[in-house]
């Protein structure tokens, strides 16, 4: 995959754990899941848009 091998991978990983710190790991690798999953549907023409009304709209109507 784009010629990184494993010592590459874990060069990168170093940077990663210095400038974001370990706290946030979990989140930024949370987000680039969500990232990936959301370009896939996308990609295949999935919409995911659903319209609900808010609980203050039911009370008003």
């Amino acid at each position: 995959m784009f010629g990184f091998g494993m010592p590459e991978l874990i060069v990168i990983l170093v940077i990663v754990l210095v400038v974001f710190g370990a706290g946030r790991l979990p989140e930024i690798g949370a987000a680039f899941g969500k990232s990936i999953k959301n370009f896939k549907n996308a990609s295949e023409g999935k919409d995911e848009i659903e319209i609900k009304p808010k609980k203050d709209d039911e009370h008003k109507a």
